[in-house]
């Protein structure tokens, strides 16, 4: 028997309970999704979702995103849902972007349910939470193994608020994912984290994906730099290929850029790192992509966080020195280095403003907002709502993304409201809800602290205000100019291009006013700017975003060897710079 299906307590909508639960007829339409006991025994935890695509293409659970092309999808929690029993979804449950079912018009569609399953977390800090754990997809539910789906099905809604009910049956589990297989160059770690373990009240684990040096079996008493190359979650080390271009490869379309045979693209330029990191002479390096999925992302942030737990001190303090000592780091400040782009490059210049002595420099490119006051297109702390600005007789919304020409097509409302479709309590396991997870402090029911109401973006200045002290870089930076500039002189590099797609440059000039005109100590670091460059620009004024975006590698390194000439002690072996 299922309990009761709770929404978020903000939504405009009583309880949901299960098909099998007494209700009065509502004569509009509705959904049962049932749960067959050959499926799965054991009563979940968890949130179904329930997806109606017009595209055929591929299934609709590949379809939901935060712009104006994503398919529909609504979504309800439900408790100790038991096999056998069903899940009854009508005007009640939350959708995006139309926001109840009735308010399909008529016509065919595709529809599928997804069950994304969640785990009881016993929390250091008192809170039990219902948290999915990561199982090896990097945080995706419509790829996370265990999750059940149903095989998509095509349905006919014959006028608007068609008084029927349609049947969908959960008939598939996600397959368990293969782990990744050690080469000569690509070697892979997994540790468990004491700090994390506590944390969580469960075992929990870091990783990591280490490119290692030519030479490096062949030489095993040379020790060597380590790159961290902050990013989101890869399931192995990417952009590194021995084999030349599949000739037989189908090109394919980068609508994003314009560009034919982009996959062609990639690997050419995954094979010329490789032979570029194998040539004479090329500076010996180790390079770590970490893997850090957790309960609410595809990874951390790489700081500590009330919700999150510490995952700064954890990769810094435990894995790190894990991964100097298996592979030969140098385990000094001095070399050791952080690179990244987007959600990585704030990781960079996070993790070196938080751990200034144990990094010699970061490079961030197109940051996630470094300065709240440009939250993208939000002022925390001088905008009331997040999803429109508001004058005294009119409201226009507030766009969350754009192309190269300043054309939007999504808005603050409409990735947000997917968001809360998708997972309440910042359980989406998306952008605007990790940003919560990582930066709120504990809400009163365990789960983070809202920045804003997620149905209608009126922002709490208390929970902005804990924002600012603890994760906002450049008013962190100005408080503590006189403790940190010592330490980061001529560590800070930022790239970002002009027309990021998200907004993010506006953060980036407003950490430039400060860095530039204001440091005393001078920062003695890099600002530059990509003209009309979207996001993932990385420095690179020659290229367009297309090739620039795939040479994160090769276009650090060799400015981290100039930090390093400059900066090894005097004392400091340094054949790993090669010739």
């Amino acid at each position: 028997m299922i309990g009761t299906i709770c929404l978020l307590a903000c939504a405009l909508a009583a309880p949901v309970t299960s098909a099998s639960a007494a209700q009065e007829p509502q004569g509009t339409l509705e959904v049962l999704v049932a749960f067959p006991k050959s499926l799965r025994a054991d009563p979940v935890d968890g949130r179904v979702l329930l997806l109606f695509s017009t595209s055929g293409e591929k299934e609709p659970r590949f379809q939901i995103s935060g712009n104006v092309d994503s398919a529909q999808i609504f979504g309800v929690d439900v408790n100790g849902l038991s096999a056998g029993s069903t899940v009854r979804f009508d005007d009640a449950a939350f959708g995006y972007p139309l926001p109840k079912l009735s308010a399909l018009p008529p016509g065919d569609y595709t529809v599928q349910a997804v069950l994304h399953v969640y785990e009881t977390f016993r929390l250091a800090h008192g809170a039990t939470v219902q948290l999915p754990m990561d199982r090896g997809e990097g945080q995706h539910w419509n790829l996370a193994p265990g999750n059940l789906y149903s095989t998509p099905q095509k349905v006919t809604i014959q006028t608007a608020g068609d008084a029927r009910t349609i049947t969908v049956e959960f008939d598939q589990i996600i397959a368990p994912i293969e782990p990744p297989k050690d080469t000569k160059y690509i070697r892979h770690v997994r540790i468990q984290s004491e700090r994390l373990s506590e944390f969580w009240g469960r075992p929990m684990h870091l990783g990591a994906h280490v490119l290692v040096p030519e030479g490096f079996d062949e030489h095993p008493d040379a020790r060597y730099p380590v790159m961290i190359f902050h990013g989101h979650f890869s399931s192995d080390f990417g952009g590194f290929r021995p084999e030349p271009p599949d000739p037989d490869l189908e090109p394919d379309f980068a609508a994003r850029f314009g560009v034919a045979g982009y996959n062609r693209i990639q690997q050419q330029e995954a094979h010329d790192f490789y032979k570029l990191w194998t040539s004479d002479g090329f500076p010996r390096f180790l390079i770590v992509e970490i893997q850090h999925a957790n309960p609410y992302y595809d990874d951390s942030y790489a700081v500590n966080s009330a919700n999150l737990g510490p995952y700064g001190d954890a990769i810094t303090y435990e894995l790190l020195p894990h991964l100097e000592a298996q592979f030969r780091g140098i385990g000094k400040g001095w070399s050791r280095f952080l690179y990244g782009g987007s959600t990585g490059g704030w990781e960079a210049l996070a993790v070196q403003v938080f751990y200034p002595d144990e990094y010699g420099g970061c490079f961030a490119a197109c940051p996630d907002p470094i300065d709240f006051r440009a939250f993208c297109l939000v002022d925390l702390y001088g905008d009331e709502n997040a999803y429109e600005r508001r004058g005294p007789f009119g409201r226009i919304e507030i766009p969350a993304h754009r192309d190269s020409l300043g054309q939007v097509n999504g808005t603050m409302r409409m990735s947000n409201h997917m968001e809360l479709a998708l997972g309440t309590k910042s359980r989406s396991g998306d952008q605007f809800d990790i940003w919560e997870a990582v930066y709120s402090p504990v809400g009163p029911d365990g789960y983070p602290a809202r920045i804003w109401d997620k149905l209608t973006g009126e922002i709490d200045p208390t929970v902005a205000a804990y924002w600012r002290e603890h994760y906002d870089l450049r008013h962190i930076l100005e408080r503590d100019w006189a403790t940190l500039g010592p330490k980061l002189a001529g560590k800070i590099h930022l790239y970002c291009g002009d027309m990021d797609n998200y907004y993010l440059n506006n953060a980036v000039y407003l950490m430039e006013d400060f860095l530039e005109k204001t440091t005393d100590p001078p920062y003695g670091g890099v600002v530059e700017y990509g003209d009309r460059a979207e996001h993932c620009w990385n420095g690179d004024h020659e290229n367009g975003n297309h090739l620039s975006r795939l040479r994160y590698n090769t276009m650090y390194l060799r400015r981290i060897l100039e930090l390093i000439r400059e900066n090894a002690p005097e004392d400091a072996a340094l054949d790993f710079l090669g010739k």
